[in-house]
């Protein structure tokens, strides 16, 4: 079985082409293979897979096992993967349509140089964001999120605090990833910890796109206008968040960054 590694502002995945539906992959086997010291390493997996009326879709699994949520730099490097299978766009205008867990998603590639690719992402529309106290939110962007603004992001306990707050009875049975953000210079400087992966990861795209939302609302944009255009800062990459907003609605929600192809894996 072989496996592309790709991935997206340091969120690394592991993806492979199930076209023909012959992988299956229970949540056991996933964990060792995502593991760090005794697998390939990887914060995730995805299976490319074929989907009627869409040009794929996506199954995407935590580095636990776990699944049936979105991944939103997951599928900008599902998005390269496909463009590398040379699988083309069915309606010719160059945007791909693909199916994941929270539904359909569209993609453009906006550039390619070398092993990385651009790509721009149409995520969910977002009606309900929770404000829990002044600087605490909860939504979900396809996967669920809580959001706290702090200060001081960079020394920040991310570990300790996002365990916390990850497993908090409020979340139950669930649980949210927990993310941490600082706005400073009009830019979202934001750090996850994730369920599934339980620890923190280079990046996580939902909550890139939870976070900017949650900054939105917090009040640190009021001077924009739409189409909302929010830059985010990841721990080594740099994003874009935009969106409409009307009637208490997040429309036309685009996460845009990097998809980076590392190299191949086979199993054994």
């Amino acid at each position: 079985m072989k496996f592309m590694k790709y991935h997206g502002a340091g969120n690394d995945f592991l993806l492979a082409d199930n076209r023909d539906g012959s992988i299956s992959l229970d949540a056991a086997r996933i964990a060792a293979i995502c593991d760090r010291h005794t697998g390939f390493g990887a914060d995730g997996i995805m299976l490319l897979g074929s989907c009627e009326g869409y040009d794929f879709s996506m199954d995407y699994y935590n580095s636990d096992g776990s699944g049936g949520m979105m991944c939103g730099n997951g599928g900008r490097c599902i998005v390269a993967f496909a463009r590398d299978l040379g699988i083309v766009p069915s309606d010719g205008d160059g945007r791909y349509r693909f199916v994941a867990a929270d539904g359909p998603h569209d993609a453009v590639l906006v550039s390619e140089s070398g092993l990385s690719k651009v790509v721009s992402l149409g995520m969910r529309d977002v009606s309900v964001v929770d404000r829990l106290s002044e600087n605490e939110f909860f939504l979900d962007t396809g996967t669920r999120h809580y959001v706290r603004f702090v200060e001081g992001l960079t020394s920040y306990d991310v570990v300790g605090e996002g365990r916390a707050a990850r497993n908090e009875a409020r979340f139950a049975p669930v649980g949210a990833n927990a993310n941490f953000v600082e706005v400073s210079g009009g830019v979202v400087n934001v750090r996850t910890y994730e369920k599934g992966v339980e620890d923190e990861t280079l990046a996580c795209g939902t909550g890139i796109v939870a976070s900017a939302i949650a900054s939105f609302v917090h009040g640190d944009f009021d001077e924009l206008e739409t189409p909302f255009v929010i830059p985010v800062r990841a721990r080594i990459s740099d994003l874009q968040v935009s969106f409409e907003y009307s009637a208490g609605t997040f429309r036309r929600v685009t996460l845009i960054g990097p998809a980076t192809r590392v190299g191949m894996v086979e199993l054994c």
